[in-house]
């Protein structure tokens, strides 16, 4: 019986590439979307891919929705073998300091606590299969991005749920892993956040010359490496089926360079050797 995948976010960019990829590898695979209606571009890529993909509706902010799908998911195919956390929305603002608090929570229930509960629901039947689950985070969730603060925030939370969580759910049979793109280009995931540059820019007040600086960053310096949704979801189908799966990984070289900075552990396996030995019993005597 092949495998069972579940992705979510999967109507358009990162996660509908992976859906398509997770199918062409063999797995038998569902794709979440938001709305009933939103499956349109996700059933046309399948059907060009010569691949079949179920979908199922989504809203990772419900609870119920989640316990739905996940019921779903194991009801139609009888296992649930992995779960891909891509679902997420753009958080743009004039800085934290001028955005409302509304805003700002939002992105955390979306990015960071809509991943958790998805976790907290696939996780006894990933345990039963002795499974996979990865979650597509971000470059920007390793080095804080300026002017998307929220965003950052959401995605440094989300690693430090996952590393937190890895050695665990190691120790259970489960392999945990998180993608970190930079840029991707054909997404509509800063389109959906429907920023407006020009708006932001007559509402930074104290911060507008800030604001264009960084405007201009995002026009040259933000694009470079940039890659397409299908090679992060090539990326992300290979940590799906890796014998020993990294932690952390990069979807390019570009992406290496960029963490690394930061990390003196690009791939995680340091921090993950050491925080195992933390919850793995003692040998027998």
């Amino acid at each position: 019986m092949n495998a069972t995948v579940l992705i979510t976010g999967a109507s358009s960019g990162i996660g509908l590439a992976t859906a398509v990829a997770a199918a062409r590898a063999g797995f038998t695979t569902v794709g979440t979307v938001r709305r009933p209606d939103g499956d349109l571009a996700l059933r046309e890529a399948a059907e060009k891919a010569g691949v079949w993909i179920d979908v199922v509706t989504l809203e990772v902010t419900d609870p119920e929705s989640v316990h739905d799908c996940v019921r779903s998911v194991v009801a139609m195919h009888g296992r649930l073998d992995a779960l891909v956390n891509n679902a997420g929305v753009a958080g743009i603002a004039p800085t934290a300091e001028l955005c409302a608090m509304q805003s700002l929570r939002a992105s955390m229930e979306v990015n960071f606590f809509g991943v958790v509960a998805m976790t907290r629901a696939a996780m006894p039947h990933l345990r039963a299969a002795r499974g996979r689950l990865v979650t597509v985070s971000s470059v920007r969730g390793v080095v804080g991005q300026p002017f998307n603060e929220a965003y950052s925030a959401a995605k440094f939370a989300v690693e430090g749920f996952m590393e937190g969580l890895a050695p665990v759910a190691a120790e259970v049979g489960v392999r945990v892993s998180v993608v970190e793109p930079a840029a991707v280009l054909d997404t509509d995931f800063i389109a959906n956040a429907h920023a407006d540059p020009t708006a932001m820019l007559a509402a930074a007040g104290p911060y507008e010359e800030a604001y264009r600086a960084y405007r201009g960053w995002v026009q040259t310096g933000a694009v470079e490496g940039a890659q397409v949704a299908a090679d992060v979801a090539d990326v992300v189908v290979a940590t799906l089926t890796a014998d020993q799966p990294a932690f952390r990984v990069q979807t390019s070289e570009y992406a290496r360079r960029y963490v690394s900075r930061k990390l003196a552990d690009p791939d995680g396996s340091v921090i993950q050797a050491l925080t195992r030995s933390w919850v793995r019993p003692d040998p027998a005597p």
